[in-house]
């Protein structure tokens, strides 16, 4: 399998775990524990497991200068990407937090245009802006699911917060996964967003139904620390070492699409025409923003 096709496939495999992981999150928070003290226990747990996979790799010497950026990755990647999203997944439903996501590949074009100086198509354009029609399609004919949900347009501000420091984590991170092995970057990129969080979850930790948690919630726990945040971040860093910013950022609009299949899945909603034609956009809004010319 050659670098592109495996980048595509780690992207498209993230963007599925992160689809069906708005609704598990749901199911644990805020019932049995509040949004930042599950948030410590993800990134305490992924950053254990990063620094463990580290020594699989050889050693590499990071310059003192990149670990201002790195700070910065950790700041917009984990920090700020993570506790607004759970405080705002807490407030509205996991379908409207997933297609307030897709607002993040409109940002990284911008971004990338004036920081990076990437070429913005208009073929790319087209494709985002299809991608992101599809993605609404499919929330406002979605299930009306609204349970759970005590200040939907509160919640929807904070995930789009998310999506806007996700957005600026992709194109801090870039540089350095030029000069740097994923796996050595990503743990001291959690190691440093860890060292944040902890006054922010660490009261909430203490203040969880522990006793009240079943063994399946448990498993729920354990599927956001291991799924969510720790494979989903390596093969998204691995990805990123191979696409642009701009083309990594599109696979956020298959979330939504995953939301819905999930919600079919388990009986919460049924397929239509309508969502048939959506899907289709959202397919070939990732195809066009992903695809290149061949030389």
């Amino acid at each position: 399998m050659n670098k592109r096709l495996l980048a595509f496939v780690l992207a498209f495999t993230a963007s599925v775990i992160y689809g069906v992981s708005f609704t598990i999150a749901k199911d644990v928070m805020p019932l049995y524990i509040k949004p930042f003290g599950f948030i410590l226990l993800r990134v305490a747990g992924a950053t254990l497991l990063f620094w463990l996979i580290s020594f699989s790799v050889p050693k590499e010497k990071i310059s003192t200068n990149d670990f201002v950026r790195i700070f910065f990755a950790a700041l917009f990647g984990v920090v700020i990407n993570m506790l607004s999203f759970f405080k705002g997944l807490s407030l509205t439903t996991p379908i409207n937090g997933s297609v307030i996501m897709t607002t993040t590949p409109i940002i990284v074009l911008l971004l990338s245009s004036i920081i990076l100086r990437d070429r913005i198509t208009s073929k790319k354009v087209i494709g985002i802006f299809l991608g992101m029609a599809g993605a609404i399609i499919l929330v406002t004919y979605g299930p009306d699911a609204v349970n759970n949900a005590p200040n939907i347009k509160w919640g929807n501000f904070l995930v789009f917060v998310n999506a806007a420091s996700y957005g600026f984590y992709l194109i801090v991170a870039k540089p350095l996964l030029k000069k740097y092995h994923p796996f050595h970057l990503v743990k001291w990129m959690y190691l440093i967003g860890l060292i944040i969080i902890i006054p922010f979850g660490f009261r909430e930790v203490q203040q969880a139904s522990w006793q009240l948690m079943s063994v399946n919630t448990l498993y729920k726990i354990g599927f956001i620390i291991f799924f969510t945040t720790f494979l989903t971040y390596l093969f998204n860093l691995i990805a990123l070492r191979t696409l642009k910013t701009t083309t990594l950022s599109v696979f956020l609009y298959l979330q939504p699409l995953v939301a819905s299949i999930y919600a079919i899945m388990v009986g919460s909603d049924t397929l239509t025409a309508l969502k048939l034609i959506a899907t289709s956009l959202v397919f070939l809004g990732v195809y066009m923003v992903s695809s290149r010319k061949r030389t």
